[in-house]
């Protein structure tokens, strides 16, 4: 209610209560929402209707993964020793006991989160909807769930054996498969915006509603929130993987998160690539983007179990190889998580060289550009390549497929660009083949001339591997001599198999993206997200050569840039060595 009298202070207006019944775009990018009230005209919307989201979601289309979740906590009568103290206890979350505990007046609050096997979905509600009339009613509690971690929370807390309980509360919470909320504006359907699957409820709602504010206000977010954009989900996050993950994050919720971290549940999804069944035995996949991806390939002799930890772990032997493999020899990694998107159309070059800082490569060329923000600041790190004239290929990480196809898309109905924009990132397959001896096993495969003079580095062309068509691209984020081969799907393995036997001469072999990503830091490649985000600009982190202030253009960013470039920088990205027995720096740690 407090909020709700502070919106009012400054103009909202609250309806109440007001059950969306419909929502319809008008041709002017607005919205008309239709309720008890009457039609509201809206120039955007914000889905924030929690247990409701993902119904409101489904009247445009979108089948928001949001799920209820059986939440149980346990408030005690006045508890002497509680009653007594001088000031308010804290609020104490114990991890390996699964619970939260805080101070209710005189009493105590405490809240366990049991194990996926125990824990409860409301998953009729995903199914039928949720029934006509709910509001604040509550589910019927079960104290024997939650009793070995009422016991465990005693053993800590003495004082609750001999409390009284006088409320055992079973409520709704709202979750998604990470348990991370879905916040900002949504690919798919223009000024439509998300704040759904708060799992921790209202204590989000301040934070929350100024970051939107400032978005809207602004036309950026005011700081990087990415693990929260509602873009990391697509079609691929149906309803039997949302449940296992939703069961999986609850029962998780007070573990310890570790470095590189990975979670098994409802894996894998409908996004593998052309040679998962091929690599699957043979490595320690990841997760990205709903894709399966190698981390990194066992040999014989390897503990090949899953072993997250803070220090070296098992995987750090075989990445060094797999790193040596791409620096001596030559080896393969599977890359199709990439986000893939054609744009072409009369008014492609318009588009992209209003959306992008670089100038566009010319036909058959490729190059890095980068996105930006109003204020300067990087929104996204693209690989461009132009096939035909107005007819281009932009690559993006597989974490940021929708999201930066979202920042597209939205750009290209704002200034009214006659284009056409296509998702083919599950069409289309990705190989990336690096190393010395790369050139050596491409050329055996092929009578496209892959020399140095006759395929340059940047160079896009259209080749035959094996009998089989697919687009070359002279690039690789190894720093090494390669190639990223683009395929259809369904050729993806006869291509892959066509490459081993080609080089088994040349020492041929897998790699996965640790030894990637181990490779791009010794070359000093920036990686969006890391690096490079929406909290930094291209200069701070060493970008310049990508970034044109001079093109006729007017990039956004542009302006902010040169006022920033002309101020002067206050920091820059600096790459160090730190010396270290078995624990290595994961990024984001402070330096003392």
């Amino acid at each position: 209610m407090a909020l709700a009298a502070g919106a009012r202070m400054y103009g909202a207006q609250i309806y109440n209560p007001a059950p969306v019944t419909g929502l319809a775009p008008t041709a002017d990018g607005k919205w008309d929402v239709q309720t008890p009230h009457g039609t509201i005209r809206a120039n955007r919307i914000v889905n924030t209707a929690g247990f409701w989201a993902r119904e409101v979601g489904q009247m445009i289309g979108f089948d928001h993964p949001t799920i209820p979740v059986h939440h149980q906590y346990v408030v005690t009568a006045t508890v002497p020793e509680v009653k007594a103290l001088k000031k308010e206890l804290a609020v104490i979350r114990d991890l390996e006991s699964s619970y939260y505990l805080r101070q209710e007046r005189d009493g105590l609050l405490f809240g366990p989160y049991e194990k996926m096997e125990k824990m409860v979905l409301q998953d009729s509600w995903v199914t039928d909807g949720v029934p006509p009339g709910f509001g604040k009613e509550l589910f019927e509690s079960d104290l024997d769930r939650i009793m070995e971690h009422v016991e465990m929370a005693m053993e800590m807390i003495p004082v609750l054996k001999n409390a009284d309980i006088i409320n055992i509360v079973s409520g709704p919470i709202t979750y998604t498969p990470d348990l991370l909320p879905m916040v900002g504006p949504h690919q798919g359907a223009h000024n439509y915006w998300t704040a759904i699957g708060f799992g921790y409820g209202i204590i989000h709602a301040g934070g929350i509603g100024k970051f939107l504010s400032d978005w809207m206000i602004n036309g950026e977010p005011p700081y990087d929130l990415i693990e929260c954009d509602p873009n990391r989900y697509g079609k691929w996050t149906d309803v039997l993987f949302m449940c296992a993950k939703a069961r999986e994050s609850y029962g998780f919720n007070n573990v310890v998160g570790y470095p590189k971290e990975e979670r098994f549940a409802g894996r894998p999804t409908c996004r593998t690539s052309g040679v998962y069944e091929l690599l699957k035995d043979k490595a320690s996949m990841g997760f990205h983007a709903g894709w399966e991806q190698p981390h990194w390939f066992y040999k014989p002799g390897d503990d090949v179990e899953y072993k997250p930890s803070f220090r070296r772990t098992n995987w750090f032997k075989p990445v060094g190889r797999e790193c040596k493999l791409v620096m001596e020899k030559v080896g393969i990694i599977d890359l199709t998580p990439f986000g893939k998107f054609i744009v072409k159309g009369k008014d492609s070059l318009k588009l992209l060289d209003r959306l992008f800082a670089n100038n566009m490569p010319k036909v058959g060329q490729t190059n890095i550009s980068h996105m930006l923000t109003p204020t300067g600041r990087v929104f996204a790190e693209v690989t461009i390549t132009q096939l035909t004239p107005g007819e281009f290929l932009l690559i993006t990480g597989s974490g940021s497929e929708l999201h930066d196809l979202r920042w597209i898309e939205t750009e290209a109905v704002n200034g009214s660009y006659d284009v056409d924009i296509s998702n083919v990132t599950e069409d289309m397959g990705v190989l990336g083949i690096a190393g010395p001896n790369s050139r050596k096993v491409l050329q055996k495969m092929t009578d496209t001339d892959m020399s140095d003079a006759g395929f340059k580095f940047l160079q896009c062309k259209s080749i035959q591997l094996a009998g089989i068509p697919l687009r070359a691209i002279r690039i690789s984020y190894t720093g090494e001599l390669g190639w990223e081969l683009y395929i259809d799907q369904k050729n993806m393995a006869a291509v892959y198999q066509a490459m081993m036997e080609a080089g088994k001469g040349e020492g041929i072999d897998n790699f996965g993206t640790y030894a990637m990503s181990s490779l791009r830091l010794e070359k000093g490649f920036r990686g969006w997200g890391a690096e490079m985000n929406c909290d930094t600009n291209p200069l701070e982190a060493g970008l310049d050569y990508f970034i044109k202030l001079n093109k006729p253009a007017d990039f956004i960013g542009k302006a902010a840039l040169q006022e920033i470039k002309a101020k002067g920088l206050k920091r820059k990205l600096s790459y160090i060595t730190v010396d270290t027995d078995d624990i290595d720096p994961e990024g984001n740690e402070t330096i003392w």
